[in-house]
């Protein structure tokens, strides 16, 4: 696999369940802009997506790459889970099908993994 091909999906429309006053970003929206400015790992390309239907709980990411286990995390905070994501998503990157063993992963993943998806089989 091309390790420089690993995508994190950001939801960007996340409210995490709450109404917000017009013209304030929403906390997804928070997230992926503290991702774009943060130093992502080489090979890790961020991307904004819309709903990712994970709304009651909090911002939700997506790590994907082609040949790889999919996951979702929710439950993530837009400022104090920065680094755990950036974390997270450099041992997915390093592993060799996306599937990083529990113990390794940080624990807010461990605890939060809302779905794990098997690569798409050629």
């Amino acid at each position: 696999m091309d390790k420089s091909n690993v995508e994190l999906l950001v939801c960007t429309t996340c409210k995490k369940g709450r109404s917000l006053p017009e013209g304030l970003k929403s906390p997804g929206q928070v997230l992926f802009d503290n991702l774009v400015a943060a130093e992502v790992p080489h090979g890790v390309h961020i991307k904004s997506v819309g709903c990712l239907a994970n709304c009651s709980n909090g911002c939700s990411i997506v790590l994907r790459a082609q040949g790889f286990w999919s996951y979702v995390y929710g439950n993530l905070d837009e400022s104090n889970h920065v680094e755990t994501i950036l974390e997270g998503v450099s041992k997915y990157r390093d592993s060799d099908d996306g599937r990083v063993p529990w113990r390794e992963r940080p624990e807010h993943f461990r605890k939060n993994c809302v779905a794990r998806i098997p690569p798409i089989e050629d």
